[in-house]
């Protein structure tokens, strides 16, 4: 990807003025301030709508800028040296000295962190002397955003800036492995579970679904289009969109597919944006058929669950 350095230099402008902008991730886009700021993180809870026990997830160029901010342990330097840059959050333990707004962490003792991989992104980090909190650029509760067009879609002309990049090339959010004592998912996302824990060579506790929220991305209702969504149908009613794995003959209409073949990695590129698709499209409701329970399927039955609870 070509990158454009004066694109970048305008982010950094607004970004040093505790302003936000939303910037492109392999992930999902990203609506991000000042981390150190508190004026930015408050923007970012405000635009979002998001509440404020929901803590943020700090971004990184890599782990020597966040020396100064987190303690580090050997599961962490494992996963990094395998992972990073890449899809997935870590929760470690806040050094006494940091400089992380208590508005990003919601005044805890642990900050969520990761290590984008966007090559705009990746430059945007490295010019800056802060990193940036950086929730999905959507409002609390909505569809994620995975291209610039969403995130104009979503806010208009609240955010100062959107820094394009492209479609995310992965699609869902990352995964979030708290590492401060024995490994547990806090969120399913872009990395799969199984890889994480051969990586560890550890059991990993999943806590997806905790009565408190001690991550971002853990709550009930999330991901949702606005309408209802039914999941494992195999009989649509009337007036509905039906979204499935793969195509399907004969091709109707209301069909929408998430894949030519049923590729899962391809069907988690295509959920979002498939999404808002049938929601521009006027329909009041929404019929999933069964999607498989394995790698990536797992996340994108998990976004599918937590927007159902519409």
């Amino acid at each position: 990807m070509k990158i454009n350095l004066a694109n970048i230099k305008k982010a950094q402008k607004l970004l040093n003025k505790s302003e936000c902008v939303a910037i492109p991730t392999e992930t999902v886009y990203g609506l991000a301030g000042n981390a150190y700021s508190d004026v930015a993180c408050k923007k970012i809870f405000r635009l979002k709508k998001r509440p404020r026990n929901n803590p943020l997830i700090v971004h990184y160029y890599n782990n020597l800028d966040l020396k100064k901010d987190c303690n580090f342990n050997n599961k962490f330097l494992k996963l990094y040296e395998k992972f990073c840059p890449g899809p997935i959050t870590f929760i470690l333990d806040l050094k006494r000295n940091s400089k992380i707004s208590k508005i990003a962490t919601n005044k805890k003792k642990t900050l969520a962190v990761r290590f984008p991989k966007h090559p705009v992104t990746r430059n945007l980090l490295r010019s800056l002397k802060f990193p940036l909190a950086a929730p999905s650029a959507n409002i609390s509760s909505k569809i994620s955003a995975v291209h610039s067009t969403d995130v104009k879609e979503d806010f208009g002309k609240k955010i100062k800036y959107i820094l394009k990049g492209g479609k995310s090339s992965i699609g869902l959010e990352s995964t979030i492995v708290d590492l401060r004592n024995k490994p547990k998912i806090l969120r399913l996302g872009g990395l799969e579970l199984s890889i994480i824990r051969k990586t560890l060579n550890k059991k990993i506790v999943k806590s997806i679904n905790p009565s408190k929220v001690s991550s971002p991305g853990q709550s009930k209702l999330h991901y949702s289009p606005g309408i209802p969504i039914r999941l494992n149908v195999k009989k649509i009613k009337d007036g509905e969109a039906y979204l499935m794995l793969k195509k399907k003959k004969p091709n109707k209409v209301n069909y929408f597919f998430l894949s030519n073949k049923g590729n899962l990695n391809e069907a988690a590129k295509n959920l979002y944006s498939t999404l808002r698709k049938i929601k521009k499209n006027n329909y009041k409701s929404i019929a999933v058929d069964k999607i498989p329970n394995k790698g990536l399927g797992k996340t994108i039955n998990d976004r599918l669950l937590r927007a159902s609870k519409f």
